[in-house]
């Protein structure tokens, strides 16, 4: 375990818990865990801070991926089909992490999350319809998996904050999904992206493993506390969960910007 004070140890305990909820309820646990370990440890690499981050977010978000698929109608093999490729590319964002800065993507990923945050506010129903009937198109299923699987899986192992709430909009986007649906189908794709990210991390020695193991289980309760809460809510609750991630996420990323 580090050399960190008690105080800050359960700090952390605390956001894990936290993250664990709001990853499995919307994604975007990352915004709160991130910051939280750069706190309690303000002189490490950023790699070994994104490293610990995967180990800690895979068990939270493997929990509320089972929860999802025993009590909601999620397609299996389609969610594994998109979280195939998103593991290649979140082992692929990961490689090329520890060369890239994230002062050059934070401005594109400010501007695509305003986007995305006029869109779901100038469309009220959005995520809350009926799902689609019927089979997924061949051509829609194809777009899931190069956009829900390669593109947002590799933004997932370069940088990560934000990637279950990408990949909820672009299920309910492309795949026609309600938000329950695609928040379950997405917690799928994320075990597979943070599994990827996290091959890579520890291939490199960048994960304080004691430190994520303590955290896990709390990640672990936020998790399964917070899958049932979406279960039990509806669309209605996800997206209001949603809305104020992705007002979080602009906040963040305008702060480390330019702060």
């Amino acid at each position: 375990m580090p050399d960190i004070p008690l105080s800050t140890l359960v700090m952390l305990c605390v956001v894990a818990a936290a993250a664990g909820w709001i990853d499995a309820v919307v994604g975007g646990g990352g915004l709160l865990l991130l910051p939280a370990l750069l706190l309690g440890h303000p002189h490490l690499q950023p790699a070994y801070l994104l490293g610990t981050n995967k180990a800690v977010a895979i068990v939270g978000t493997s929990a509320a991926a089972v929860t999802y698929a025993r009590r909601s109608p999620v397609d299996v093999r389609l969610a594994v089909r998109i979280g195939a490729a998103a593991l290649a590319g979140s082992a692929l964002g990961a490689f090329f992490a520890a060369g890239v800065s994230s002062d050059v993507l934070r401005p594109v990923i400010m501007g695509v999350l305003l986007a995305v945050l006029a869109f779901v506010a100038l469309r009220p129903s959005f995520g809350t319809d009926a799902p689609a009937t019927g089979p997924v198109t061949p051509r829609r299923v194809a777009a899931a998996v190069a956009l829900a699987g390669l593109g947002i899986g590799f933004y997932d192992g370069l940088i990560g904050p934000g990637t279950g709430t990408f990949l909820v909009l672009a299920l309910t986007a492309v795949l026609r999904l309600n938000l329950v649906q695609a928040s379950a189908t997405a917690k799928i794709v994320n075990v597979c992206t943070n599994f990827g990210a996290l091959v890579m991390f520890s291939v490199q020695g960048t994960v304080l493993w004691s430190l994520a193991a303590l955290l896990a289980v709390f990640n672990l309760g936020g998790g399964w506390f917070g899958a049932h809460m979406a279960l039990k809510k509806g669309s209605g609750f996800v997206r209001g969960v949603l809305v104020v991630t992705v007002v979080g996420l602009v906040a963040k990323l305008a702060y480390d910007q330019w702060a």
